[in-house]
């Protein structure tokens, strides 16, 4: 019975590796119009094998490299082995996207600028006001005047010269970041 209890998960994960192995199966080819296609389903009947990129069992294929250059050649072995230069065909050119695609883009694109513009447009005005209010306070600090503050307790006291001085270097650091 122990036996059974400890063995039971590993041998239910075993199995269950065992079924998901065969959804792991993909084919990857190249359309018509040179675009890459993923599916679970073989590519049809109609495609030229050199298009057919990866199959479930076999290796993955080396994907064509789009190249600018029609005339492209490399260098290959006769049968007597000398250098010979051959002609390769060039890779399939990809069609123009989507326009509806490109316009959904352009337009989320837009929109996240105008999101970033509005954002640092608020920074900007809250900087202002926290400016504002650092240089008021530096002035009521630097009058002289007693002033009363609470502590962490809760307590109202009086604004000793070394509170005084800890709160001027405070407010001189948000004056130099925020008023510029």
């Amino acid at each position: 019975m122990k036996l059974i209890r400890t063995t039971l998960p590993y041998l239910v994960a075993s199995i269950g590796l065992v079924f998901t192995a065969s959804a792991m199966g993909q084919y990857v080819w190249l359309d018509a119009a040179g675009r890459k296609v993923f599916s679970d389903q073989p590519a049809p009947a109609n495609t030229p094998a050199k298009r057919i990129l990866q199959q479930p069992g076999k290796a993955a294929l080396a994907a064509p490299v789009a190249s600018s250059d029609a005339d492209e050649k490399t260098v290959g072995k006769t049968a007597d082995g000398a250098d010979a230069a051959v002609k390769t065909a060039p890779a399939p050119k990809i069609a123009s996207k989507d326009k509806d695609l490109e316009a959904a883009k352009k337009k989320i694109d837009d929109a996240a600028a105008a999101k970033l513009k509005a954002d640092e447009e608020v920074r900007n005005v809250a900087k202002a006001d926290n400016c504002v209010r650092a240089k008021q306070a530096k002035t009521t600090l630097d009058s002289g005047v007693r002033l009363t503050h609470t502590n962490a307790k809760g307590e109202r006291g009086y604004m000793d010269e070394a509170t005084r001085m800890v709160e001027t270097k405070r407010l001189d650091g948000i004056i130099g970041s925020d008023c510029k």
